[in-house]
This record gives C-alpha cells, sequence and structure tokens, in this order.
C-alpha cells in the first residue's frame, strides 16, 4: 500500500514513530554493507570467504554480489558504494595480479625465479 501511495499521512506517521522497515530489502543491503564495512577495519581487506565460519553470511552475501555485478543485475550506486571501500570483484584475477607485481619486483631487484 505504501509503494501505491494508498496508505494515510497518519499511519504512514504511526509507522514511522516505531521505526518500521519501508524496505526489508534495503535494510538488509545496508546491513550487510556496514559489516562489510567493519570486516574491512579489522582485517584490512574485503575478501570474506564463504567457508569462513564467523562469517559465512557474509561471505555467501559478498558471493552474491559478484554474481550479480558480472550478470550486469547489481545497482550502479550499490557498485560505487562497494567500490568505495576497495571491494574486489575478481579475487582470483586479483590474486593473479598480485602474484605477477610480486615477481615483477623480484625481477626488477634481480632476484631470480622458477616457475
Amino acid at each position: 500500500l505504501y509503494k501505491k501511495n494508498a496508505l494515510s499521512s497518519d499511519h504512514v506517521q504511526k509507522l514511522d514513530s516505531i521505526c518500521f522497515l519501508w524496505d526489508p530489502i534495503e535494510h538488509a543491503w545496508n546491513e550487510h554493507f556496514k559489516q562489510l564495512c567493519a570486516f574491512k577495519a579489522k582485517n584490512g581487506h574485503c575478501d570474506v570467504s564463504q567457508n569462513d565460519e564467523q562469517n559465512k553470511c557474509l561471505g555467501q552475501w559478498i558471493s552474491y554480489q559478484r554474481t550479480s555485478y558480472k550478470k550486469k543485475t547489481l545497482r550502479s550506486d550499490r557498485i560505487q558504494q562497494l567500490n568505495s571501500i576497495g571491494f574486489i570483484w575478481d579475487s582470483l584475477e586479483h590474486a593473479w595480479n598480485e602474484h605477477f607485481n610480486q615477481l615483477t619486483a623480484m625481477r626488477i631487484q634481480g632476484k631470480k625465479w622458477t616457475l
């Protein structure tokens, strides 16, 4: 009814007075984002594993964000929010680039390596 503007302003005010959630999906997304920000503050990164028992739900949420991003169904404002905290969209590509950069640094320092 609210989305169709079928609620009276009195009803809206009463529901607002008890902190009624008008959009529980948006609320849940924002709560997960806050959890991710807290995780990053503590751990220095946003890469939460789905296998991490303490953060399993957050890891699953992150996986869903990556899937939605790949399918181009993730809203642009959410992409921007995640980008703003250094979110990694492709963890395998990121890991490859990190290792390549390490090899490059070794090469510059004159160190040898074998593959």
